[in-house]
């Protein structure tokens, strides 16, 4: 089991982190939460039932305990960005257990120590965008994010909303800044196209309401509608896979609202399955020898373009490459291989643009 192999931070014993890849770290901050109080109690939840779960190998984990709250939520904030970022600076994966989903604010902050822009993917029913000069919030930290100076927002991806809860106008300014919408229908009908979409992202941020009621009962905005669990899971184990992701977080965990624990233990295998994911990481981003990939150049005539797909003979992994102005190197390098899929190059090859490229193409150029 994982509680006698994980790391723990006890009283008067700080864990060694010298070779530890993935810190859990808890945040039982719930002030901006909208009504979501109960989610402040979800670590040490989530925490007891993961230790349940069967130990995997060769893997060193440490639990770094509980980021208590401040005096202010601003407080908890600073706290929680200063230990993301030194976390960062070791090359450990934060693994944060909230808490409200505001936290991802803070979590983001903590990437301007490593002066790189990032992308995001935030698995959500709803858009946490609201109103520009709105208090920052659990259903408006996106929109502070947007605002954050200086930028370092690269792309943003939102998965698995429902229609029925999101604001055509928010839809309509997330798809002018060139960022990816994906509904829970276009989710569920292919899961493997989600693949691609974490393998981008160097943050994932889960609110717990993305999955079904029946499936997650424990928070107050459940829905009947969401993903099933074990596609939360396979998410997860995704974003594990990923050479590129960085840090993750699980919030919106209401213990109050939690039959017999079924979502703080839901969450315990999802942090699980990112950790099997992690071992299964196969280092193929095409930056390394060219005999390790397969590479297909395909002319949109129609378009004026020529597109370069990888393809990954480790993993049958696909990348994208997308051109970037003169100058620009040094800050967009990291985000012109575009991961996708097979279907993104066979859509190529009947003269029909992929969005992953062309949106990218938009934000490079």
């Amino acid at each position: 089991m994982w509680g006698s192999h994980i790391l723990k931070n006890a009283p008067g014993s700080f864990p060694d982190i010298e070779n530890v890849k993935i810190a859990i770290v808890g945040v039982g901050e719930a002030r901006n939460s909208c009504g979501n109080d109960g989610c402040a109690a979800a670590p040490d939840k989530v925490r007891e039932n993961f230790y349940m779960l069967s130990y995997i190998p060769t893997l060193t984990v440490a639990d770094l305990g509980n980021i208590k709250p401040g005096n202010s939520v601003k407080d908890t904030y600073s706290a929680l960005e200063f230990v993301c970022a030194e976390l960062l600076d070791r090359k450990i994966i934060p693994v944060i257990i909230g808490g409200s989903q505001d936290l991802t604010y803070a979590n983001y902050a903590a990437y301007q120590r490593l002066q790189q822009t990032v992308n995001i993917v935030s698995v959500d029913s709803k858009i946490d965008l609201g109103e520009i000069d709105s208090e920052i919030s659990a259903a408006t930290y996106m929109s502070k994010i947007l605002q954050y100076q200086p930028s370092l927002l690269f792309n943003f991806s939102l998965m698995g909303y429902q229609t029925h809860f999101v604001n055509p106008e928010e839809v309509e300014a997330i798809k002018k800044m060139y960022f990816d919408l994906y509904r829970l229908g276009q989710i569920q009908t292919n899961m493997e196209e989600a693949e691609p979409v974490v393998r981008n992202a160097d943050i994932l941020s889960f609110d717990i309401s993305a999955i079904r009621r029946s499936d997650a009962p424990g928070t107050l905005q459940s829905t009947p509608n969401g993903l099933y669990g074990e596609e939360a899971c396979q998410i997860f184990k995704y974003a594990g896979m990923s050479d590129k992701l960085s840090s993750i977080g699980i919030y919106e965990i209401n213990t109050l609202f939690d039959e017999r624990e079924q979502t703080t233990l839901l969450a315990a295998q999802m942090i699980w399955y990112f950790l099997e994911g992690f071992l299964n990481r196969k280092s193929d981003f095409p930056a390394s020898e060219e005999k390790d990939y397969l590479k297909y150049r395909v002319t949109m005539k129609s378009a004026d373009h020529e597109i370069v797909f990888f393809k990954s003979l480790k993993t049958n992994r696909w990348w994208m490459e997308v051109p970037y102005r003169i100058g620009a190197k040094s800050k967009y390098e990291r985000h012109h291989m575009v991961p996708c899929s097979y279907e993104d190059y066979q859509l190529a090859c009947t003269e029909e643009m992929p969005d992953r490229w062309w949106q990218a193409y938009q934000k490079l150029s």
